[in-house]
Parts: C-alpha cells; sequence; structure tokens
C-alpha cells in the first residue's frame, strides 16, 4: 500500500519521537508547514487506513528506575486464554500483554505479560498477584529478566529508491 508525499512526510516527522512539549503536535505541523488540525485529519486518515496502528509511548525503564523488567510467561487453557488476557492487559501493573501460540514440548506458554520493577523481588511480587488473579486457569508459568535494551522503535519509513 502506498501513502501520500504529504502523508509519508507526516509519518517521518512523528516516528522518532514527539517532542516534549504542551503541544507536539502543533510544533511538527509548523516543522512541516502545515495546519494542525489538517495534520491531525491526516493522521486519523492513516489509523482508519491501518497505515497507523497506534500512536503511544515508549519509555526508557531503565531511565526510570525500572531496572528488573520481566516478562511472565502463562500456560493457560486456550478456552480462557482470550478473556483472561485482555483482563490480564488492563491491569495497572501490565505494560504490555499478547497471546502467542505454543511451541510444544518445549514451550508450553500461550499467554505473555511485561512487568517492571525497581528489583526482581518487586517484580516477582507482581507476578503473584497475577498469579492469584489468574487461579485455576494457570497450568505453569515463568518469568524471564531482560539484560539490556534491544529495541525502543517501532516501525520506520525509508526513502523510496529515486526520491
Amino acid at each position: 500500500m502506498s501513502i501520500s508525499v504529504e502523508d509519508r512526510a507526516i509519518v517521518k516527522a512523528c516516528q522518532a519521537g514527539l517532542p516534549f512539549v504542551p503541544e507536539p503536535y502543533a510544533v511538527i505541523a509548523d516543522q512541516l508547514g502545515m495546519d494542525e488540525d489538517h495534520m491531525m485529519s491526516r493522521l486519523d486518515a492513516l489509523m482508519g487506513q491501518g497505515i497507523i496502528r497506534r500512536i503511544g509511548i515508549a519509555p526508557n525503564h531503565y531511565k526510570l528506575g525500572m531496572v528488573a523488567n520481566g516478562m511472565t510467561v502463562w500456560d493457560i487453557d486456550d478456552a480462557q486464554a482470550e478473556e483472561l488476557g485482555a483482563l490480564v492487559g488492563a491491569m495497572e501493573d501490565v505494560t504490555h500483554c499478547y497471546l502467542r501460540p505454543r511451541h510444544l514440548p518445549l514451550w508450553p506458554y500461550n499467554l505473555f505479560a511485561m512487568l517492571h520493577g525497581a528489583d526482581r523481588d518487586e517484580v516477582e511480587a507482581k507476578r503473584q498477584h497475577l498469579r492469584g488473579f489468574l487461579g485455576d486457569a494457570v497450568r505453569s508459568c515463568d518469568v524471564l529478566y531482560s539484560t539490556q535494551i534491544l529495541k525502543k522503535t517501532g516501525l520506520r519509513l525509508t526513502a523510496k529508491k529515486g526520491t
């Protein structure tokens, strides 16, 4: 799917992050020489078309003092996984949550929920709270701790050849 030159410029201007100011879209619109309302309508259209899925924050947890980052993995009955996953994803302590296929016999987990803390004890306490919430639906679980930031960006547009 191709996008217009104007829409490409908007996406490229936003993709490295918004300026940390009270009205970031006004700043970007000004940089692009367009009206903020027009730029916002183009972003809405791009989201409506599925070209942009979402605009969200991607904090550096380490800089925020959250140096223990644990991806909790859960073996949940498939019949309950979608419903429970939505509830887990809405929990305050969970920064992102998703369902993935199992890879038996080595990987029985189908529900993933990221937890952050100042140390592993804090993450473990949050995991135990989540374990209690999930109750009998849990067949097994584990936590995988990150040791470094591997990626903090989304999809990036690049210039087309010849442009």
